[in-house]
């Protein structure tokens, strides 16, 4: 895949449009327990695989959804552009959070990636607001969607 190379003041011309979709990642068991020991959530229906194929309505463990929103951006949406001109770039928050389908463990994922919208806050620095959708292979409905906003500082 491609990555676009992008300086912030050019973050403007892609609005409305998609920057591209990641390559798939594996989601593991081991991922996802030494996750929910960092975190301390290690409820059945992610860490436990036995109990999960028999009580889970998922027939297998799933993974936590704030584990695929702490890789949406980092080892997902990373991978569809490389900043250029850049000093900094900062994690300003994030909008409308959804879960709408289950991640099972075990499935590869991938992230569809499009600016929605930019705004210059002045001082050589950009508000990007990103639309984040994200696939479990073989699904149509996304198990992730949000929206990200990044601020980009140029040099």
């Amino acid at each position: 895949m491609a990555r676009i190379e992008i300086s912030p003041s050019e973050w403007k011309n892609y609005v409305g449009k998609e920057l591209g979709t990641s390559d798939w990642y594996e989601v593991t068991q081991e991922e996802i327990n030494d996750y929910g020991e960092i975190v301390g959530d290690i409820q059945w229906i992610h860490v436990d695989p036995e109990r999960a194929k028999k009580e889970s309505p998922y027939g297998r463990t799933v993974a936590h959804g704030n584990w695929v929103l702490s890789i949406a951006y980092s080892k997902l949406f990373s991978q569809l552009y490389t900043p250029i001109n850049t000093r900094m770039t900062v994690n300003y928050g994030w909008n409308k959070i959804r879960f709408p389908a289950p991640t099972p463990v075990g499935k590869r994922i991938r992230l569809i990636g499009k600016v929605n919208q930019v705004k210059d806050v002045g001082n050589d620095a950009y508000d990007v607001e990103f639309d984040f959708k994200i696939y479990v292979e073989g699904e149509s409905k996304p198990c992730f969607v949000a929206l990200k906003l990044s601020r980009f500082y140029s040099l």
